[in-house]
């Protein structure tokens, strides 16, 4: 094969030249999935991609979506965000990984970036798929629209075109992947984050049915979709902020710069109503506009996909606290505001959080609800919602292993499993005490083992361990050692189901 150092695949819109790695894997970065949205088009459903003549060449990173660039206080999330908006209309593009050999039927594993709704692309260092190509996974990353262009619901523009992208890019996979050796029919979709949220909405959507088979949801939520009640208070915010009317013609001329200025103004918005809850806390004015929340959808039997491995980090909310210097500042007012922000009976949901953790500081239970309130509630109603179906296998984990970052405070957080899981925790720019795995190396073993399990689970549909059921709840906690504990959360799980409008 070393006779071929440029790997050329044909796909639908024409051919690619990748890069074959030191390492036998070849990567091909860049390809479009959808036309430009250009203009008026930012507002549309993604558009087949005019074909090319000649070869195309994949071996560069191209340009990402319209995006701000984005900072969390103390600690270097560049690994994770990327280093901002790299320029150019050509954006909705996915890159692929894939084994060396020429080998066919592979599974294939397609990766949704989080970053709020608004930040976020292919390009940063936390998605190489190459331990995945290494492992004989085909490792697919993808940018979608973000902010105002991706979830502004406006009225003359459908909604969620984020998603629609997501959708269009697994269309993609499947006319596309089996030249790049993967198997069409074995597609496992997995995000994180916000990137998680979207895979959430798209396992209740009925136009991906049959585009997948599996989905995994690190740190997303099923009950992260604003009303469109909430999303109009956010369109017309946005509208004012540009001195527009709130509809898409009067967007359409508006420019990319314009767009992504005005959206990083809309912080802060108050979106509770009479009937609902901010479901983000106000951490981003952007997400999924779904007046069903795919929890409920599921639950309702409008799931698809057969597998779902599902879970999130121990101390979630300490991310948007810790490197802020929030965490440290913490008062009963900042705990009690946090949980009247999305829950209906505050004092009694305090209550409960001091029961389970009576040594905990104030920081420790506003960090512990607010990751409840953003991830873990959300999550155990996917699952839930997932486990009452009886053709589909569930699976739990909860990721525990603590980082020393900070000086030793940012701990399992969000995003900590992201490294293990892309098999980079050698990745330099992710060590150092500011730096998301902390000045100490965590485990090789544990990375191995989390790299093997998601690649386990996207090849059989079980990764290792006990299905997760209605009655046990069995979920695998995942740190230094590995176990088993059955319904983990069970008081705070309680607390949440009972608030209304869940």
């Amino acid at each position: 094969m070393n006779h071929h150092p440029e790997p050329v695949v044909i796909t639908e819109q024409g051919a690619v030249r990748g890069l074959r790695q030191d390492d036998g894997t070849a990567v091909f970065l860049n390809i479009p999935y959808a036309a430009p949205p250009r203009g008026a088009g930012r507002f549309a459903p993604p558009r087949p991609h005019a074909p090319w003549d000649g070869v195309r060449d994949a071996t560069a990173p191209g340009p990402n979506a319209p995006q701000s660039a984005r900072a969390l206080g103390g600690i270097d999330m560049a690994p994770y965000f990327g280093t901002g908006w790299s320029r150019g209309e050509d954006y909705l593009t996915v890159s692929v990984w894939t084994p060396a050999a020429a080998r066919n039927h592979l599974p294939v594993m397609v990766f949704v970036h989080g970053g709020g709704f608004v930040a976020g692309s292919t390009r940063a260092a936390m998605y190489d798929g190459s331990a995945f190509a290494r492992d004989g996974v085909v490792l697919v990353t993808l940018n979608y629209r973000l902010g105002i262009a991706g979830f502004l619901d406006l009225p003359g523009a459908p909604a969620n075109r984020g998603l629609l992208d997501v959708i269009g890019a697994l269309r993609w996979v499947r006319e596309n992947i089996a030249g790049f050796g993967g198997d069409p029919d074995n597609v496992t979709l997995f995000g994180q984050s916000a990137g998680a949220t979207i895979v959430g909405g798209v396992l209740a959507t009925p136009g991906a049915a049959g585009l997948f088979r599996r989905a995994i949801v690190q740190s997303g939520s099923g009950l992260g979709a604003f009303t469109t009640a909430q999303a109009a208070r956010v369109a017309s915010a946005a509208a004012e902020a540009l001195g527009v009317t709130p509809h898409v013609d009067a967007f359409a001329g508006i420019s990319d710069d314009r767009l992504v200025d005005a959206a990083s103004r809309l912080a802060g918005i108050d979106l509770r109503t009479a009937t609902h809850h901010d479901p983000l806390s106000g951490l981003s004015p952007f997400s999924l506009v779904l007046d069903t929340q795919p929890a409920e959808a599921v639950a309702t039997g409008h799931g698809f996909g057969d597998d779902l491995l599902i879970g999130t980090n121990t101390e979630e909310g300490l991310l948007y606290l810790v490197p802020t210097g929030e965490y440290a500042t913490s008062t009963a007012k900042d705990v009690f505001d946090t949980a009247a922000r999305s829950h209906p009976n505050p004092a009694q949901l305090v209550e409960t959080y001091r029961a389970t953790r009576p040594e905990a500081s104030y920081g420790e239970l506003r960090s512990a609800i607010m990751g409840d309130a953003l991830f873990g509630a959300g999550t155990r109603a996917l699952a839930d919602a997932y486990a009452a179906r009886p053709a589909s296998a569930t699976f739990a984990y909860e990721f525990a292993w603590r980082s020393h970052a900070l000086d030793g405070e940012l701990g399992a957080t969000h995003a900590m499993e992201l490294p293990f899981v892309f098999g980079l925790t050698h990745l330099p720019q992710l060590l150092g005490p500011t730096a998301l795995l902390g000045p100490d190396r965590p485990p090789t073993d544990l990375a191995v083992r989390v790299h093997e399990a998601w690649i386990r689970f996207a090849t059989t549909g079980d990764p290792g361990w006990d299905r997760y059921d209605t009655e046990r709840r069995a979920t695998m906690r995942i740190d230094a050692e590995w176990t088993r504990v059955d319904d983990p959360r069970s008081r705070e799980r309680q607390a949440w189901s009972r608030a209304s409008g869940r």
